[in-house]
């Protein structure tokens, strides 16, 4: 692992459930389209919007949960994600961190990924976007030869990325920090619905702060059902590149 130091008390899992998730699976093959678009042949999906994925990481998870204003002026801001594939929303939303932060911000990104991918992949597939090139080699000097488990990588002297590999719902069982916005981007629901279980939306419902946000492409019903029967306030909103809907919301105050 690479180890982040900028905040020596952080402890998402303590060191015996660090030490003891499982191995990752195997990456199944992937194809690729357009030169650098990953697909998944595991769920027959690709891992981002085809149009752009960039833009759609703006539009969907960051303006979705308030950001970044939400993160100025905040010394521990957490971002959970579902789903790491490529890293591009994490490699955006550093960036736009970056871009906005004051001084004494802090950043964590933390991402569960079941399926992580080699360096070789995320270089190619990232490459796409000139606008992360600065992240997206910074990623690649940090990324483990085998990844697998626990990954922390020290961004910058503000930001910590940690991609937790493996079943999503067994390693948040684990956690206990919580987060302040989620990023749900697992592959679509029809292709894996697992990955928006009621199960794991209570799950992450206990893990947000009380005002914390999240935010989805996704806008089938089972899911905007689950979201709420799990306790979150769910909003539609319009989705991107001609999407007719995403969903995005927050955990009310108590």
């Amino acid at each position: 692992m690479t180890h982040s130091t900028f905040d020596p008390h952080h402890t998402d899992l303590d060191t015996a459930q660090a030490s003891s998730v499982e191995p990752s699976p195997v990456l199944p093959p992937l194809v690729w389209h357009e030169g650098d678009m990953p697909y998944s042949t595991a769920f027959g999906d690709h891992f981002y919007c085809r149009s752009d994925g960039r833009a759609e990481c703006g539009h969907v998870f960051l303006t979705g949960n308030g950001l970044p204003e939400r993160w100025i002026g905040r010394s521990d801001f957490r971002i959970g994600e579902l789903g790491f594939g490529t890293g591009l929303n994490a490699m955006e939303s550093w960036r736009q961190f970056k871009a906005t932060r004051r001084p004494g911000d802090r950043l964590t990104f933390t991402s569960f990924e079941l399926y992580p991918m080699q360096a070789e992949a995320i270089g190619r597939a990232l490459s796409r976007w000139p606008e992360i090139e600065a992240e997206r080699q910074a990623l690649l000097r940090l990324w483990p030869a085998d990844p697998q488990g626990r990954i922390e990588c020290e961004l910058d002297e503000a930001t910590r990325l940690v991609v937790i590999c493996g079943d999503a719902l067994t390693t948040l069982s684990q956690m206990n920090t919580p987060f302040d916005a989620w990023y749900l981007d697992g592959f679509a629901p029809s292709r894996n619905p697992a990955m928006w279980s009621l199960d794991l939306m209570r799950r992450l419902f206990d893990l947000t702060r009380p005002s914390g946000r999240f935010a989805t492409y996704a806008a089938a019903g089972f899911v905007r059902r689950n979201l709420a029967e799990a306790g979150f306030k769910v909003e539609r909103k319009p989705g991107f590149a001609g999407k007719r809907e995403m969903l995005c919301g927050e955990k009310p105050i108590a």
